[in-house]
């Protein structure tokens, strides 16, 4: 296991290099809640306003590269990010508690997405031009301006550069607020980044969401917001840009349906791919699976299997290499899952508990659990209409495919789903069904790496979408130039 004892790390203000004074907040390790892995400051709304004037400083000279020039600066700023990056990965599982393949896999991904998007930089400033007899009509992409991204705790480098990149590639400069739950290894990966671009182009403002996160949504300097996180949290990124009537994108939860038809084939595979949807970051991810919806004809056959495959689970801190996962990532939300599972034992489901604590774990001293499967469960209890973003999921049995569709369409969210079955055509068609913003085809664990589809929810699981072109949409304001004099073949009453 690498060692932990490394120095303690400071999420500071990062902002055109200066430097701010704040008062700092510890950052705990969830897997021994007694070490300290660093701090980070507590930035205010003082410091707000600063980091927001040198974000609409450097919005002039970003803005007015060509996309070209922006895509050749984001590229050597991907050649930084690849530097470093196996400490940056240690420091994040420290900090957030997973495994640490799955840090290596958060850290590294962030100068892939940067690279995607500086290689899609040049297509900014495509035009599409509209003529005809009554004239010509050109649209473009302009900046929006200084943009806001707040980011989760669960995959923080990654989910941060997934809207991050696209805001940098549409000429907009960036403003990040990290989590308090695992903002070090994100913090020093965007200061990696702004030393290598113009100065307030990239700026990290740590602090608490209802400080600091309050000050910059509701900064009448800031033209975008791009939020990740929870629907409650959405909600009040909603009302505080409301007032200056800034524009907002919600990436938020989801409790995906996973519906299992009985022409699956329950293999080893199909059982190790629902496992990992289920519990990869302790069932920390917005779009992993939180709902088993099994046809009852193979509902035994699959249950079985299914306990098998999840009692192979490890849990353990996330740098033992023996560990499969790690500790839910904080005390709140181990609470909650707690308390989800006690309600459901008291109304007589089934919980099996299964797995195993990997040896030399300080169970108590972190925030473990191990992971768990519910059966003997009525689709309206809580545990199945509540996302429970824990190591545990409801197994629901079905009767016929419209049974399943409407289980899985009944919930707030309507974020992913997935559909497994042998006959792929037969599945695609149930899934049309879904009222999920992505919906995948025995598998489900692709929708925020596939930069081919357009990733987002629907109901309240968020507005608007990410990746690709779909993206820099979000993040560029749309002008029409129109040079048509001849107004009067066109339809409508006239205006004197």
């Amino acid at each position: 296991m690498p060692s932990a004892a490394d120095e303690r790390r400071t999420a500071q203000v990062v902002s055109a290099g200066r430097r701010y004074r704040a008062e700092t907040a510890p950052v705990v390790n969830p897997a021994r809640t007694g070490e300290i892995v660093g701090t980070y400051a507590l930035a205010g709304p003082r410091v707000v306003d600063e980091v927001v004037g040198n974000a609409v400083a450097a919005a002039a000279v970003w803005g007015s590269l060509s996309g070209a020039e922006r895509g050749r600066l984001l590229h050597a700023a991907a050649d930084a990010l690849e530097q470093d990056t196996e400490s940056r990965a240690e420091l994040l599982t420290r900090e957030q508690g997973k495994v640490l393949w799955e840090s290596r896999l958060d850290v590294g991904g962030a100068p892939r997405l940067l690279r995607y998007y500086a290689d899609l930089a040049p297509a900014v400033d495509e035009e599409t031009v509209v003529r005809d007899e009554r004239g010509t009509t050109v649209v473009r992409r302009l900046p929006m301006g200084p943009t806001v991204v707040i980011v989760p705790w669960n995959y923080p480098v990654y989910l941060c550069m997934m809207v991050l990149a696209p805001a940098l590639a549409a000429g907009n400069p960036v403003i990040v607020k990290p989590s308090e739950f695992a903002p070090l290894a994100l913090t020093e990966t965007l200061a990696l980044l702004a030393s290598t671009l113009p100065d307030g182009v990239v700026n990290v403002v740590p602090g608490l969401g209802g400080e600091a996160g309050a000050a910059l949504v509701s900064h009448p300097g800031v033209r975008k917001v791009l939020f990740t996180g929870g629907t409650e949290s959405g909600r009040a990124v909603l009302r505080g840009a409301a007032d200056n009537i800034t524009s907002v994108s919600l990436e938020l939860g989801g409790n995906d349906p996973a519906i299992v038809l009985d022409t699956a084939v329950l293999d080893d595979r199909l059982m190790r791919e629902i496992r990992r949807s289920v519990y990869t970051c302790t069932g920390q991810v917005c779009f992993n699976i939180k709902r088993l919806y099994v046809q009852r004809g193979v509902y035994d056959e699959f249950v079985d299997k299914f306990r098998a495959a999840v009692d192979e689970i490890a849990v353990g801190d996330g740098l033992d290499p023996a560990s499969t996962i790690g500790p839910l990532n904080n005390r709140r939300q181990f609470e909650s899952v707690t308390a989800l599972l006690e309600s459901t034992r008291e109304a007589g489901a089934r919980i099996d508990v299964l797995g195993r604590r990997v040896e030399g774990t300080g169970w108590d001293d972190g925030h473990f659990m191990l992971p768990s499967v519910v059966t003997g469960i009525p689709h309206d209890s809580a545990l199945v209409s509540r996302e429970q973003f824990g190591p545990t999921v409801p197994v629901v049995p079905f009767d016929d495919v419209e049974d399943a569709v409407r289980m899985a369409n009944d919930t707030e969210y309507g974020l992913a789903a997935s559909v497994w079955s042998e006959d792929a055509e037969h599945a695609l068609a149930v899934g049309r069904g879904v009222a999920a913003g992505s919906v995948f085809v025995n598998s489900h664990r692709v929708g925020s790496s596939d930069m081919t589809m357009p990733f987002g929810g629907m109901k309240r699981s968020g507005l608007g979408r990410n990746h690709g072109m779909w993206a820099i949409d979000e993040c560029s304001e749309l002008q029409a130039l129109s040079h048509r004099p001849d107004t009067s073949s066109f339809p409508g009453p006239p205006i004197q």
